[in-house]
């Protein structure tokens, strides 16, 4: 029986070990990469004799690797040399290698790419213009939330539940007026493996898009963290600033629907917060 190998380039992200995990329980051979698992996997390294192994003896890749975190984290380090050459970097290697080989692949890009003051936004809006010439299909994402590793890196929904946990607190650095699009890493999950079976359908449209398909104003969603973990007897305080967003800067992007025909999220919004909850309850509280 054919056994479909899958390649993930940043397996150890907060989408990526989410993708491992789902592809490997539909019984896929699925192969990590990422530099947390040592210099070997540092995918900024010119060829690299492990990655270009991995990449011949793939059916598949998915191409997720990139210098990136939440909000905070893109506040602080987008604009910087070492954040900008690590993803030119990445891009680089990686575009080289799956252009020799002829490889499939779902390059993760985001709806900032159209956000031009934005470093990071104009980094994955290059990924998008190399994928389209490669033959490859840009999966756009928006604003994804799960369990996370890496902290420091947190986005929004993470962070929120963290600091109530801890502090019975949610600090809001911006005014908490901006929106969002979130979408449950699952459901992520479960549309990058559509993408990939539907490959030469979808292909002629360049440029998907993995989003749940409804704003949600920031501090509706520390209203939502307080309510459930006020249902857990923990009080918590909101509070907000007076700075507005300056890393999206609100700006509204309608998601296209190509996917819709065969893919549609499973989780509500308010679903996907108490399981991170119920998660990091476990985590923190006990």
């Amino acid at each position: 029986m054919f056994t479909k190998k899958i390649l993930i380039l940043g397996s150890s992200g907060q989408i990526g070990s989410h993708l491992f995990n789902f592809l490997k329980c539909k019984n896929y051979e699925v192969y990590e990469f990422d530099l947390t698992n040592g210099n070997s996997e540092d995918l900024r390294t010119n060829n690299n004799k492990k990655f270009l192994s991995y990449i011949k003896k793939s059916h598949f890749v998915f191409f997720l690797a990139f210098d990136v975190g939440g909000s905070k984290y893109l506040k602080k380090n987008q604009d910087n040399f070492n954040f900008m050459m690590n993803n030119i970097a990445i891009m680089k290697n990686n575009f080289n290698a799956l252009y020799k080989y002829k490889k499939n692949f779902i390059f993760a890009t985001s709806q900032m790419s159209n956000m031009s003051y934005s470093s990071y936004g104009v980094l994955k809006k290059i990924g998008e213009n190399i994928t389209k010439s490669t033959g490859g299909i840009s999966a756009r994402l928006w604003n994804v939330y799960g369990i996370e590793k890496d902290l420091e890196k947190s986005h929004v929904i993470t962070d929120f539940i963290i600091k109530a946990l801890k502090k019975k607190k949610i600090n809001i650095l911006t005014n908490g007026r901006e929106k969002r699009d979130f979408l449950y890493a699952e459901d992520c999950c479960a549309g990058f493996e559509i993408i990939m079976k539907k490959y030469n359908i979808l292909k002629n449209k360049n440029i998907i898009d993995l989003s749940y398909g409804k704003y949600t104003q920031i501090y509706k969603i520390a209203q939502i963290v307080k309510s459930f973990l006020f249902k857990k007897n923990i009080n918590v305080l909101i509070t907000k600033g007076k700075k507005i967003d300056q890393v999206q800067k609100d700006k509204k992007n309608i998601p296209n629907t190509y996917l819709r025909k065969y893919w549609k999220p499973k989780h509500s919004l308010e679903s996907g917060i108490k399981k991170l909850i119920d998660y990091y309850s476990l985590k923190i509280i006990n």
